[in-house]
């Protein structure tokens, strides 16, 4: 499958994430940081793209349509919440710290790799089931697209529309306040 221009952005940094507890289904708000980063992926942006040759597709949680605003305001794109871009459900975590999870289901090794962390989490979206579904999104792209997600979600994401398989989710880089870009088959960071 080829696709279009992609520039994948996770959300700016939540209180969630400064306080190192899962969010996944649940949300919570921007920090002063994650709306800066809000805003300054949007000026990078302002002037790349635009409404008639580009669509804005959001998660439709919270912090990501937070993220997805100055975007919109900026490029006059509409933002389109696409429920098959949240976050991964992470089960009996949501809502727990790093260390309550680390206190109550302990890593078997303590060089546990973070791909292998979530996929230990009792009772979350499998890591199948999230390929599938960012895959069904990937299929609804008909033309250059600035996608706002998450971490977990942008990582599968990429991935997939890189043509590589489930086993590397492990082998791209994250961020926050960063845009990803995929053009013809390459990954970079998008900077103007």
């Amino acid at each position: 499958m080829t696709l279009p221009e992609l520039y994948i952005i996770r959300h700016g940094e939540t209180e969630w994430n400064r306080a190192a507890r899962m969010q996944g289904g649940l949300d919570s708000a921007l920090t002063e940081l994650g709306r800066a980063q809000a805003d300054q992926v949007a000026a990078t942006l302002a002037g790349v793209i635009h409404p008639d040759t580009h669509d804005l597709w959001s998660s439709p949680q919270g912090r990501a349509l937070a993220t997805a605003e100055p975007i919109s305001k900026v490029t006059g794109c509409p933002v389109v919440a696409v429920d098959g871009l949240r976050e991964i459900h992470m089960g009996d975590w949501v809502g727990l710290s790093r260390s309550e999870i680390d206190a109550k289901w302990p890593a078997p090794s303590p060089d546990e790799h973070f791909i292998e962390f979530y996929r230990r989490a009792p009772n979350a979206e499998s890591f199948p089931a999230l390929w599938d579904r960012v895959g069904q999104v990937l299929d609804q792209i008909q033309r250059p697209t600035v996608i706002i997600t998450h971490g977990f979600t942008s990582r599968f994401l990429r991935t997939r529309a890189l043509g590589l398989s489930l086993d590397d989710i492990g082998q791209l880089d994250g961020g926050q306040g960063v845009i990803f870009r995929i053009k013809n088959g390459q990954h970079e960071i998008f900077e103007k």
